[in-house]
């Protein structure tokens, strides 16, 4: 059990930031980020005897997508699943979108440091799109999953996933110089590293686990 959980303890802290990110950018909201990381390692922990350590990270991006998926269809008042351009507007004013780059800087793909107003721009160009495409861009260019992967969370087909991202990144090219600008800051982002974000992570898992 000690080896177990040493184990688990050294993938959660390597694990755990990534998994806060890719959460956040599905709810919006750090409080529901730090809930759903968590319930996805949970997850992971209770099979950590089972599953192949070196695909954990994929195993648990799949419980953390799966337990959003679950709530998605739980509630329809929840503010990513049912918002409009003008309510996401107000939640990027209220700087509850753009909370996680508040005090924080990345290097764009040339070396040069990405400005606030960029990434709060590409969260509000994100908050415009509709819900399923919101969803399918993040996991599939933020969370890096195949289209397989994405179809397969999402209950739908390759060829809706393959379309809706099309669709996505058009919508998002329209306030962008081009297609490989729009993948090169959702990929830029993956590398954030906020204080805000990360805090008590393990603290918060630990606690549950014992």
């Amino acid at each position: 059990m000690a080896e177990r959980d040493e184990s688990f303890a050294i993938f959660m802290a390597g694990a755990g930031p990534a998994l806060l990110r890719t959460a956040w950018f599905l709810t919006g909201d750090t409080d529901h980020a730090q809930e759903l990381t968590q319930a996805a390692l949970v997850k992971t922990y209770v099979v950590w005897h089972k599953i192949d350590h070196a695909t954990a990270l994929a195993y648990a991006r799949r419980c953390l997508v799966n337990h959003k998926i679950d709530v998605w269809r739980a509630t329809r008042h929840e503010v990513v699943a049912d918002l409009t351009s003008s309510g996401l507007e107000h939640e990027a004013a209220s700087h509850s979108w753009s909370q996680p780059w508040s005090r924080s800087e990345s290097l764009s793909c040339d070396g040069t440091v990405a400005t606030s107003d960029h990434r709060d721009d590409l969260v509000r160009r994100l908050s415009r799109l509709p819900e399923q495409q919101r969803k399918i861009v993040v996991l599939r260019y933020y969370a890096d999953q195949s289209e397989a992967s994405v179809a397969e969370s999402l209950g739908i087909s390759v060829g809706a996933v393959k379309s809706a991202a099309s669709r996505g990144l058009a919508a998002l090219r329209q306030h962008a110089e081009g297609e490989n600008e729009v993948r090169a800051q959702l990929v830029t982002h993956t590398e954030i590293q906020d204080p805000d974000l990360s805090r008590n992570v393990s603290p918060s898992i630990e606690g549950s686990l014992r």
